[in-house]
């Protein structure tokens, strides 16, 4: 009896452990459980349903629970279907025992399924701010996951979740603005914890990779942080054009290295934003014309070169900085640089050190030019401020041949004007072989110019071709006294003035009052007053014992000699009224004077003209300037050979309109008017009466003027009325 019992349970456990086994291993395939599946997915969230065929049930025995699987079942949400490789859940065999079926997990793995459609399967489950970002961003891509959840005894699911996947060609776009394509990676998310890896993308048509980005919600604040490569690649101007405007770059080729970090807040917004990049620029190309370097950098067309450079970024607290070096070229002459900016709030503080050893520098108000693969070095130092002004803590300029430039506390406006400098100190040989010593320092609210030598030769030609003297100022409002000494100033190779001395005096840009003397080299003086008369006035005096120094540098007039020079100038609301008196000069060669005569049938004047010379006792001229009009009301000019008088206009390098009457022998014209009787006969007394008159009238650009003469002309009451007039006060 033992023995049929102790057989019988010894069947009934083989058989139970061959059932268990069986099921611990194979399972089996039902589909009773399916409606109970469906019910406990619906109590979970009833906008789920779940389209099921067999399941396949495991024993595990390990944990006294019941395994379901089930392949190839479909999520429906809002009428989206959501393909899946399989779904598995646990239920526990005490709860089964007691009829109380429910699901302790879920462990969902999909197929290749839209991007937008998990995004609102999870948001189904569990709303949040990143859900609602994804939402918005995410325009396309597909998503392969595993997804494990568990589930407290009210159906909510447990922090310890997690979602391992792949990301596949998405696409996501942010603000109108920046464009991601292409975007790859392998995802972890553990609660609160967001892992991204081996991440590839096309940002605005560029590519970079991102080894891995970290996300950690903490208190629903978003920590995120990650590393970004860029590879080497060539883009060009259209491609750099979608992403940067107007800066007219148009080629560039570089690879880089970032890490980075930043805060996502409740309301959104992006905060504590830090980055560290390393860059490999290979090259940049700017294409651009702009003629504030043409007039310094001569070599310059259009095209600035940054090549093989080093560059270091670190953002952090809302502050930038960027360290470089490497080469740049101009046109192709390479040379090397070096610089730092640091962005803080609106401001831009900067420092670079160029060595420009192959470009030429031209300063063309102090006559300098340094010359092409001359060692030089530029030290800049300063901050772009906010309302677009330049302080500069200075700027320093030294070639091999210890030519110095040294800016100190220079500030500039907007449109490259000086609103004020601390000081300047020039030592250097210019184009000229002349050594320049000379120095500008800030005195309170006045400047002190101080200055062994000075060739100012370059510097009269500016103030001489300049009518406007605002427009060319390189200050944008003077309001101070400019106190003058300097030993020697230079007009030219052979001409200087010894001890130029006094002040100029500026208001709101324009000279107010000015005296300064001095003595050329032959001790003669030169002088110019400055001052405004009651009528607001500009009343100009200069006075010249040698004006040949003045006078030589208008090209019309070649050979000029000897003179005493006076001019006087009254100027109000733009236009000002002239007079200037030369008095027992001469000059060797005056072409247009040598073509009238000539064609006047006056050769021997003409010859006497290009050789010898004339000799004038007397120059007076009046005219008048406004902006580029320079009319002569009257140009008179008397001598023992020749007598000129003359009017008309001059628009600058535009047109020249003169006429006039030419006399030659003056001194016979006079002894012959001098004749009581003989006189009357010979002159006449009838207007337009006379003898040796000659008209002319020159007009046309000034590079073809036209030349006519009439050589039978009488000469005019005017021109008699000036030359007794002339003859009387001698």
């Amino acid at each position: 009896m033992i023995k049929k019992i102790s057989k019988t349970l010894f069947y009934i456990i083989l058989i139970l452990t061959l059932i268990v086994g069986y099921l611990s291993i194979f399972g089996i395939k039902t589909d009773k459980f399916n409606s109970k599946i469906k019910n406990e997915i619906f109590k979970l969230n009833k906008q789920v349903s779940l389209s099921l065929k067999s399941v396949k049930i495991l024993l595990n025995l390990k944990k006294l629970k019941i395994e379901i699987k089930t392949l190839n079942p479909t999520i429906i949400v809002d009428n989206e279907k959501l393909p899946l490789v399989s779904v598995k859940t646990e239920i526990s065999i005490k709860s089964l025992l007691k009829n109380q079926f429910s699901i302790d997990n879920l462990n969902i793995s999909t197929k290749a399924i839209k991007i937008n459609d998990i995004i609102l399967f999870t948001k189904s489950f569990r709303n949040s701010k990143e859900l609602f970002l994804l939402d918005k961003f995410v325009k396309s891509g597909y998503l392969i996951a595993d997804v494990n959840l568990n589930f407290d005894n009210n159906g909510n699911i447990k922090k310890n979740y997690e979602i391992n996947g792949f990301i596949k060609k998405a696409k996501l776009n942010f603000l109108n603005k920046y464009n991601i394509n292409d975007l790859e990676f392998l995802f972890k998310i553990k609660d609160k914890n967001y892992s991204l890896e081996n991440i590839t993308t096309d940002f605005n048509q560029v590519k970079f990779s991102l080894p891995f980005i970290k996300i950690i919600n903490n208190d629903n604040i978003l920590k995120i942080n990650g590393k970004i490569l860029s590879q080497e690649k060539n883009y060009n101007k259209d491609i750099i054009g979608y992403k940067f405007n107007n800066l007219q770059i148009d080629k560039i080729n570089f690879s880089s290295k970032s890490d980075f970090s930043f805060n996502i807040n409740k309301k959104l917004k992006i905060n504590d934003l830090k980055i560290k990049s390393t860059v490999n620029l290979n090259y940049l190309v700017y294409n651009n014309f702009l003629p504030e370097i043409k007039k310094y950098l001569p070599n310059y067309k259009n095209t600035i070169k940054l090549q093989n450079n080093k560059i270091s970024i670190d953002y952090n607290k809302k502050i930038l900085s960027i360290n470089g070096k490497g080469s740049i070229s101009i046109e192709d002459k390479l040379d090397y640089i070096d610089y730092k900016l640091i962005k803080k709030d609106d401001d831009y503080n900067f420092e670079t050190s160029i060595n420009i050893n192959n470009n030429s520098i031209l300063l063309n108000i102090l006559n300098y030019t340094k010359k092409d693969n001359l060692k030089s070095v530029l030290d800049i130092k300063g901050t772009y401020k906010k309302d677009k002004s330049i302080n500069f803590d200075y700027i320093k300029l030294v070639d091999e041949n210890k030519n110095n430039f040294t800016f100190k506390k220079l500030n500039l406006n907007n449109y490259f004007k000086i609103n004020t400098v601390e000081s300047i100190d020039f030592s250097f040989n210019n184009n000229n072989n002349f050594k320049n010593q000379i120095n500008l320092k800030k005195n309170k609210n006045n400047y002190e110019i101080n200055g062994i030598s000075f060739d100012a030769s370059r510097l009269i030609d500016e103030i001489l071709d300049n009518n406007d003297e605002n427009s060319k100022s390189i200050f944008h409002n003077l309001n101070s006294i400019m106190n003058i000494n300097i030993d020697k100033v230079y007009f030219d190779k052979n001409t200087f003035t010894k001890n130029l001395s006094g002040y100029v005096e500026f208001r709101k840009n324009q000279i107010y009052k000015s005296d300064l003397n001095s003595k050329f080299s032959n001790n003669k003086k030169l002088s110019l007053k400055i001052y405004i008369n009651k009528e607001n006035e500009k009343i100009t005096n200069l006075t010249s014992a040698y004006p040949k120094p003045l006078i030589q540098r208008y090209k019309f007039i070649k050979g000029f000699e000897e003179g005493f020079l006076v001019f006087n100038s009254k100027k109000k609301a733009g236009t000002s009224k002239n007079f200037l008196v030369i008095d027992n000069f001469k000059v060797k060669e005056v072409p247009v004077l040598a073509k009238l005569l000539s064609l006047a049938s006056l050769q021997g004047l003409a010859d006497i003209l290009t050789g010898e010379g004339i000799r004038f006792t007397d120059l007076e001229m009046k005219f008048s300037n406004k902006k580029d009009l320079i009319t002569i009301e009257e140009m008179y000019a008397i001598g023992p050979a020749i007598s000129i008088l003359m009017d008309g206009y001059i628009v600058s390098e535009k047109l020249v309109s003169l006429r006039g009457t030419l006399v030659p022998a003056t001194t016979i014209n006079r002894a012959i008017a001098s004749i009581p009787i003989l006189g009357s006969i010979l002159i006449g007394d009838k207007t337009g009466e006379g003898v040796f008159g000659v008209s002319f009238k020159v007009k046309g650009p000034p590079s073809k003027l036209k030349t006519t003469v009439n050589p039978v002309k009488t000469l005019t009451p005017r021109f008699i009325t000036r030359t007794l007039e002339k003859i009387k006060k001698n």
